[in-house]
């Protein structure tokens, strides 16, 4: 071959590759404009596995595209709209906060939740949900006024039975019963499932026929329930436990902020789990959740008779029955670790403990709870869990992890939880991995309540984002100061808006109600 003919090959080489490039589609190219694109992140799709470096895009509210990416400069120019930067951070989807509390109506920009890097909250928890007979109403109320994370909705059992008329009842008249019934079959249209608080009024007064009335029905949508049991306390457990799997013959069941009040120790929670598992085995749909503290928090009633509990049997108790129910008051705050363990969160009490109130007042504690406080004038956080049993109960891979926690409540779960999982569990003490941290706080999460949409990272999920490094994730809610934001989630993303960056929220709020 002559130079003349290498010249004219090598010519037309170089005009076939120019004519391919000047054809070649642009990278996503069925997308005129992409809306966000994360680059080089460490990217924990939810799943559990190990994290890939790769590029996250998004389109609108979804994602188009999880891996490698080969934009041209004039795409990243033209196309983009923004790019974040995550080199030296995880990306991951998401957090879902399996019981959570608030009014979206009175704070609608759930910063506490976004801080910590919850996308979407569950509320209607405990048995209580809006006391309106058209939930859905209420719900477009909140899609109409906006919120700052996405919501999952739930109906309460103990709402039902206020709007049913039943009340208090134990046996509830036929007609009351069909008509908790019905409203229970409408709202689950729009419902993720129902909540029980069987430690509570109105709900504990429910009995098993009626509790597996309300299973069938949440069975027959395909729904889950949510309980509050019964009775934490360790010696009733595994009978509060049996009443949920009992339901569970119906419907998916759920056990709401699984603890052993006084229970200790990691053989203890081996024995919970144990039956847990053998429920699984006999074909039983049960999961659960846990926060990572050892005080709860909940209305003072929670240490109460139930024969004491409302007003109306209060009142008739400390005039009727006085003595027995101070020696019942005083025996059960014994056990639940004396009068210095209960924490009182609600004013003129913020920050005392009964301890303390007891002594300023010079009275017994169970006076202060019968003469100045009662059943329903507080509410508190209560030491009474064990560290070694709970840690325990995290690390299975059925137990999700939820705050229990609200905008307002006096306890760091509702500012801290999601941090101190990553700070403590995952960063200090080592007992979880990143990945499976991640999984139960976000793809387990969504499993449990049946959203199939969100909770992992790829595409075609809604794109809700956390972009941080997790040595720097902190909690910084304490007991004495509950209200102070997490820190260290330096990116949190809903339905593909960025919702707070670097501390600050967003002018517009990105959250969705969301339907099952």
């Amino acid at each position: 071959m002559n130079n003349w003919t290498a010249i004219a090959l090598l010519s037309l080489s170089i005009g076939l590759v120019a004519g391919c490039g000047g054809d070649r589609q642009p990278f996503l190219g069925e997308y005129a404009t992409i809306d966000l694109l994360v680059e080089n992140g460490r990217v924990l799709d939810g799943s559990g596995g190990a994290a890939i470096d790769a590029d996250v895009v998004v389109v609108g509210d979804t994602i188009v595209h999880v891996g490698a990416t080969g934009f041209s400069e004039s795409d990243l120019a033209d196309r983009v709209q923004r790019r974040i930067d995550a080199a030296g951070r995880f990306v991951t989807p998401g957090f879902i906060d399996l019981h959570s509390h608030g009014d979206p109506l009175e704070t609608p920009q759930m910063e506490n939740f976004l801080a910590m890097g919850v996308t979407t909250i569950v509320l209607g928890q405990d048995g209580s949900s809006p006391e309106v007979v058209d939930l859905s109403a209420w719900l477009k109320q909140v899609a109409d006024k906006g919120i700052g994370t996405n919501l999952a909705m739930f109906v309460g059992h103990g709402t039902l039975r206020t709007l049913s008329g039943i009340g208090l009842e134990k046996t509830p008249a036929g007609e009351h019963l069909d008509r908790m019934l019905t409203m229970l079959d409408e709202t689950l249209d729009y419902a993720f499932g129902m909540s029980t608080g069987l430690e509570y009024n109105p709900g504990l007064n429910a009995q098993p026929a009626e509790l597996a009335a309300l299973a069938e029905v949440v069975g027959r949508n395909g729904r889950l329930i949510m309980s509050h049991m019964r009775n934490e306390d360790d010696e009733a457990l595994e009978a509060s436990l049996a009443e949920l799997i009992e339901q569970g013959r119906h419907a998916r069941v759920h056990a709401s902020h699984l603890k052993s009040v006084y229970g200790k120790g990691a053989d203890r929670a081996e024995q919970v789990l144990d039956l847990l598992a053998k429920a699984r085995d006999a074909g039983i749909a049960i999961t659960a959740d846990i926060y990572p503290y050892t005080a709860s928090y909940t209305n003072i009633g929670i240490v109460f008779p139930v024969w004491a509990k409302t007003r109306e049997q209060f009142e008739i108790a400390k005039v009727e029955r006085r003595d027995e129910l101070a020696d019942f008051l005083r025996e059960r705050v014994n056990r639940r670790n004396g009068p210095e363990a209960t924490l009182l969160g609600t004013d003129p009490y913020t920050g005392k403990t009964l301890a303390d109130l007891a002594h300023e007042l010079e009275m017994p504690f169970e006076d202060v709870l019968i003469d100045v406080i009662g059943p329903d004038g507080a509410s508190g956080a209560y030491f009474v869990m064990n560290d070694d049993l709970q840690a325990r109960l995290l690390l299975d891979p059925a137990i999700g992890v939820c705050s229990d926690g609200s905008p307002t409540g006096f306890h760091p779960r509702g500012h801290g939880t999601f941090a101190r999982i990553i700070e403590k569990f995952v960063v200090e003490d080592g007992v979880l991995s990143l990945p499976e941290a991640v999984r139960k706080m976000t793809s387990f999460a969504a499993n449990v309540l049946g959203i199939g949409d969100r909770g992992r990272l790829a595409p075609g999920m809604k794109a809700d984002l956390l972009i941080f490094d997790p040595a720097r994730i902190r909690e910084t809610a304490t007991y004495p100061q509950p209200l102070s934001l997490a820190e260290g989630f330096d990116v949190v993303i809903v339905n593909g808006r960025v919702a707070r960056e670097d501390g600050r929220l967003a002018p517009t709020l990105a959250g969705q109600v969301l339907r099952p």
